[in-house]
């Protein structure tokens, strides 16, 4: 009797999370983070902290400690290991960022960058060999507001509203030890009663099945915007070695709940929402993106397969569909081509107005000159007649006077003769 072989192990479809979680270890991870806000604000000091990495050092400061004019998008990568897991960090800076005079449009190169990804990633899903598909979207958009304690300042505002439909905004509060308890807390209400004043959509946290990952969501919540401390420096308080800054009237622990949010901004990008924010990045903010982009190459006209009652419409956030927006975009360019050529007829009457008043100008100035030049050469020609006329007269007498000689001496000379005769 043959004997019965006894299979190892367990057999079944429940072994998948483990294949799926090898397989994406063995891939990695990839995460890219923005950093946004004006210079000075601590933003590569909280990176370096964040991740217990060392970005930005002397020799290589942090671009907000670079000399910039204008407001330009720089990126630092680093590979981190930890238990195994491999993950690619992204870090996009945006040196320049509210340093100048004048902050017009000081957010364009953040939104050109943020479509040049979505633009990037968008190609190379369109290839015939996707393998090899990189992800270098931006996931998390950190927006540090200037501890001022008086609210935003017309350039947050702006800044998050132009962001707010294209990458997950978390607004931060930096150098938080600079404001008291107090002062802070007052701070964070003022914020965001702002911030829904001015309907700004930050990223919004999503319900969790735990019952413990929910209330940490509802902490999170309740204390935004998260007010962060950045160091690297250990000192020791009650002989315990911690990170954090020293003041002549004490410590500011980093790492501690009740000083700063550090902690809670720590735990939800690495360990609790990481994975949620590519999500909300590929299903909202790309797909969005998406939908645009493939609106556009159709906008013009009609599905072959398809009538004008079966095409599908995708409502974008503002409400319309993106042939809809197209088509409004494209009735404003045009709007806007006639206003810019009126302008430039307006400009080109203008020019050609006062080129004719130059050159009527110019045709006076002339005539002027001449006029005086001919009264110049009509008196030079009297004076030169009257001269001329003086010159005849005085030459008229020094004849007749010579006649006068000429006679006188004649007869002196009859008279000589005479007087010899006699």
């Amino acid at each position: 009797m043959a004997q019965q072989k006894n299979l190892e192990g367990y057999v079944g479809f429940a072994s998948l999370p483990n294949q799926v979680y090898r397989k994406s270890v063995k891939r990695g991870f990839e995460f890219t983070l923005m950093v946004v806000g004006e210079s000075g604000l601590g933003k590569s000091t909280l990176i370096n902290s964040l991740f217990l990495t060392d970005m930005y050092s002397g020799e290589y400061p942090g671009p907000s400690h670079r000399i910039k004019k204008t407001v330009q998008v720089e990126q630092s990568k680093v590979l981190m290991k930890e238990g195994g897991v491999q993950l690619l960090l992204t870090i996009v800076d945006t040196p320049g960022f509210g340093d100048a005079v004048d902050n017009s449009n000081c957010w364009q190169p953040v939104i050109d960058h943020i479509d040049s990804k979505f633009e990037d990633y968008l190609n190379a899903e369109s290839r015939v060999n996707r393998r090899q598909m990189p992800d270098s979207r931006v996931h998390c958009c950190l927006y540090f507001i200037a501890p001022s304690g008086h609210g935003l300042k017309p350039l947050d505002i702006e800044f998050m509203k132009r962001l707010h439909e294209k990458v997950n905004v978390i607004p931060l509060i930096a150098k938080a030890d600079t404001l008291t308890p107090e002062e802070c807390q007052q701070f964070k209400k003022q914020i965001m009663r702002e911030i829904l004043e001015h309907k700004i959509k930050i990223y919004e946290f999503p319900e969790m099945d735990d019952e413990e990952e929910n209330k940490i969501v509802k902490t999170i919540k309740d204390r935004l915007p998260l007010a962060v401390v950045g160091s690297n420096t250990i000192i020791e308080v009650n002989d315990k070695k911690v990170r954090g800054r020293q003041y002549p009237w004490g410590v500011a622990e980093v790492e501690n709940g009740d000083h700063c949010d550090f902690t809670l901004l720590r735990n939800m990008l690495i360990r609790t929402h990481m994975q949620d924010l590519k999500d909300v990045t590929n299903n909202v903010h790309y797909e969005n993106y998406r939908s645009r982009k493939l609106a556009a190459v159709t906008c013009n006209g009609i599905d072959n397969n398809n009538t004008r009652g079966q095409l599908t419409k995708v409502d974008t956030v503002e409400g319309m569909s993106p042939i809809a927006q197209m088509e409004e975009e494209r009735r404003e360019h045009v709007a806007k081509m006639k206003k810019m050529e009126m302008e430039m007829e307006q400009v080109f009457e203008m020019k050609v107005k006062e080129k004719i008043q130059k050159l009527k100008d110019s045709e006076a100035e002339l005539q002027r000159r001449h006029e005086q030049m001919k009264k110049n050469l009509e008196a030079q020609h009297k004076e030169l007649e009257e001269r001329r006329r003086q010159f005849e007269e005085e030459r008229s007498t020094w004849e007749t006077q010579q006649r006068i000689l000429e006679q006188q001496k004649m007869t002196l000379e009859k008279n000589k003769k005479k007087g010899k005769i006699f």
